[in-house]
């Protein structure tokens, strides 16, 4: 693909998916602080186990993406995503103050939980917005641009964390006192730079979740739910690449570079990969993306070094570029317009059952049989949707 083409797409984006991928930059960056530090606070300065680790992330993830159902089958009745999202957006900036606050894994259950409650109700309506205001031909690439700024925001949160770190001599709650800002100044854009489409004339309020309304989506779509749900099982939380990370002896205060690494990979990746998901075949990219994370799981299995932690985590952001814009520009394509919201909200529940089921499996294996285990795991899981997939129904 020439520099030319792809600088001559990105002109043609619609402003107000700029917008949207700069909302979800700062609110990354906010959150990225937070969560690339988190495993350590809870084990290091809370006394948390692994498990914990794993079943408190694995809530928060499902929680997330379980709310997505009600708030994409909302906007589909209203007609309308932007509140939605700026109600999401709200809930994620204010949660942020409570773990600087945490005393114990309770608080920082509640937080999560909010913080999560508020992604996911932002979730469904703004990717269904996102479907909205991209033409057909290029939601790939608009998904992809999207990420590609989220994940700007996710490395660029895990740097700034290890500065202040650093400057502060590993006091964690300064940071997440500081990770306040970005949050609140995401909701400030979306309020300012995002115009939703005005509603279809023929537009009627109707329940979206009617048996008739979830026969439309067809089998297509329902495919793409089952896939993206086996897959998730294949991916667990990333606060396992936090660990591991640990384990290879990098410093404390050095650790959130994992996740810039990675995150540095995901977002060169995500937009060239957006691309080409709307030039070939989308289940032969999502092939692919599941062997590079099957690569990148049996090479941090390897005894943790940090040739073989970078190593990884490269391979894992890869994985990660090719596969999450994918998943949306595929639900994207397979749903009726009229009830996108409710379409990434279900594909989205089932994603987050198979998070909490992924991530308690993670922490268990991790603490009764050690890490290697972990990655093992998911190299299996990513075999087996790769079954799945060649199995798939022409």
């Amino acid at each position: 693909m020439s520099t030319t083409t792809s600088t001559s797409a990105l002109r043609q984006m619609p402003a107000g998916v700029w917008a949207l991928g700069f909302v979800s930059l700062l609110m990354d960056i906010s959150s990225e602080m937070i969560h690339s530090l988190l495993p350590l606070f809870m084990v290091g300065t809370l006394g948390a186990s692994a498990l914990m680790v794993g079943i408190i992330e694995g809530v928060a993830e499902a929680t997330a993406l379980i709310v997505r159902v009600f708030s994409g089958a909302l906007s589909d009745y209203l007609g309308k995503r932007k509140g939605l999202a700026v109600l999401g957006y709200t809930m994620g900036a204010l949660s942020k103050p409570l773990f600087a606050l945490a005393s114990g894994s309770g608080l920082v259950l509640g937080a999560r939980f909010i913080d999560r409650v508020g992604k996911g109700i932002r979730g469904a309506p703004r990717d269904a917005l996102i479907a909205d205001l991209a033409p057909a031909g290029m939601r790939g690439a608009a998904f992809g641009l999207r990420q590609s700024l989220d994940t700007v925001g996710a490395f660029l949160g895990p740097l700034l964390a290890v500065g202040l770190m650093l400057l502060w001599s590993n006091d964690f709650r300064a940071v997440f006192w500081v990770a306040v800002i970005p949050g609140l100044l995401s909701v400030v854009v979306l309020l300012i730079g995002v115009r939703e489409p005005p509603l279809a004339p023929d537009h009627r309020r109707s329940n979206p979740v009617t048996r008739a309304n979830l026969a439309r989506m067809g089998s297509a779509y329902w495919w793409v739910v089952a896939i993206g749900a086996a897959f998730t099982l294949a991916r667990f939380s990333e606060a396992f690449l936090v660990l591991r990370a640990e384990q290879a002896g990098i410093a404390l205060a050095l650790v959130p570079l994992v996740m810039v690494a990675m995150n540095v990979v995901y977002a060169a990746s995500a937009y060239p990969f957006g691309r080409l998901s709307d030039r070939i075949s989308q289940p032969l990219l999502l092939a692919l993306g599941l062997l590079v994370l099957a690569a990148a799981d049996l090479v941090l299995a390897l005894p943790p070094t940090t040739a073989t932690l970078l190593a990884g985590v490269a391979l894992w952001g890869v994985h990660m570029g090719m596969t999450q814009g994918l998943l949306a520009a595929m639900v994207a394509d397979a749903a009726p317009a009229d009830l996108r919201g409710t379409a990434f909200g279900f594909f989205n529940l089932m994603s987050g059952l198979a998070m909490l089921a992924a991530s308690v499996i993670a922490g268990l294996l991790w603490d009764r049989l050690g890490a290697a285990y972990t990655f093992h795991a998911g190299a299996v899981f990513c075999a087996l949707t790769l079954l799945a997939l060649w199995l798939r129904p022409r």
